[in-house]
């Protein structure tokens, strides 16, 4: 995102940080309490259709700053909303690995809510007769090929961890 070649004092950046707007892919599912979670806290966010990910963030443009039209951050999250989603997409590689292949241009994370998950991978807790092994095994594969991680976490802290995500990514952007 280093479309800025320019150093913010740091009121400059606080005004620019607060105008974040995070962006929503059209096809999320499932995810009212993440954006019950920006309504609640004030967080602005767009609903567009994505190409990668399910969420991001855009800094608008603000003439007054010198961003002349609207910034979009090169940061994303994937989200699945629990370990049997996980599986299931691991099991349908060729669209998982196709879907890992054009978020790997970008920085970007998968975060799965359930806070337990990895234990349930390691312990076969879940719904596919997929072998805990085998499934561990492609997870790191795809990590360590792709270069992303998989965060597991609670429900009840998605939005929080979204926000904060693409809000200290875009922080580090602007000051590079």
């Amino acid at each position: 995102m280093n479309a800025l070649n320019y150093r913010f004092s740091d009121k400059e950046l606080k005004t620019i940080l607060d105008s974040l707007i995070i962006t929503v892919d059209t096809r999320e599912q499932k995810n009212t309490h993440v954006l019950d979670y920006f309504r609640k806290k004030n967080v602005q966010f767009r609903i567009r259709t994505m190409k990668t990910g399910d969420y991001s963030a855009l800094i608008p443009a603000n003439q007054e700053l010198g961003i002349t039209r609207d910034i979009f951050l090169d940061t994303i999250v994937e989200r699945k909303n629990g370990v049997d989603e996980l599986v299931e997409s691991i099991k349908d590689r060729t669209r998982f690995e196709n879907e890992l292949i054009r978020a790997s241009r970008f920085p970007f994370v998968l975060l799965v809510e359930d806070l337990e998950g990895y234990s349930k991978i390691l312990n076969g807790m879940y719904r596919s007769k997929y072998k805990p092994e085998s499934l561990l095994g492609s997870l790191k594969s795809f990590e360590a090929r792709y270069g992303f991680s998989t965060v597991f976490l609670s429900a009840s802290t998605t939005g929080n961890y979204i926000y904060h995500h693409l809000l200290y990514a875009a922080r580090e952007a602007l000051k590079n």
